[in-house]
């Protein structure tokens, strides 16, 4: 079953309950990405072992339970089932089902302003997720140009734009990260200014 889903959903953190628990797991709206065009639940995990299931019309209180393995036993209107739960990020949870070669993939909209109501809105809710994950990324990170054959640099991306500011560089200087060991990517700065 593993195996099928770290093919599936690469990166996939364990559950941690010290690391999870109270910081992304419990009181969180979770909102059920499978089966969302058909129609719309939202999971929220609350202390003393309650599961409230929100739809539309109708909100049901089940119960949930963890044990020291972090396995997961969920009551639903199917019935009981066991899981393992994952993390690929602090928004977006993943419920391997034990028994079959089944997951279900929930999105944390606590701190979200826009409804998920269909395919849609999810594609729009990941792409601006790691929009702003990318953002954040070459905000922090610092890059060497090159011009007129010759190397300068680090300099962060705030740094280089405002030497494109005093035209005291061109934007169109190839740039690389200080991890990489050459240009062979062809980025150039006005790439990075653009994804600010």
């Amino acid at each position: 079953m593993n195996e099928y889903l770290h093919n599936t959903i690469p990166n996939l953190k364990p559950f941690d309950h010290t690391l999870h628990y109270d910081s992304l797991f419990i009181n969180k709206a979770w909102v059920l990405v499978n089966g969302i065009s058909k129609k719309k639940s939202t999971y929220t995990f609350k202390d003393d072992n309650i599961l409230e299931i929100a739809r539309k019309d109708h909100t049901i209180e089940t119960s949930w339970t963890i044990d020291i393995q972090n396995i997961f036993s969920i009551e639903t209107e199917d019935g009981l089932i066991t899981v393992k739960v994952y993390f690929k990020d602090d928004d977006i949870l993943v419920l391997n089902h034990q028994n079959k070669q089944e997951f279900a993939l929930l999105i944390n909209t606590t701190n979200y302003s826009e409804d998920l109501n269909s395919v849609e809105d999810v594609q729009n809710f990941l792409k601006e997720k790691y929009k702003q994950k990318v953002t954040n990324l070459i905000y922090d990170h610092e890059f060497y140009y090159i011009e007129k054959s010759k190397e300068f640099g680090p300099f962060t991306v705030e740094e280089l734009s405002q030497k494109v500011k005093k035209e005291q560089i061109s934007e169109f200087c190839f740039v690389r990260d200080i991890n990489e060991y050459d240009y062979s990517n062809r980025m150039r700065i006005y790439d990075l200014i653009k994804e600010l």
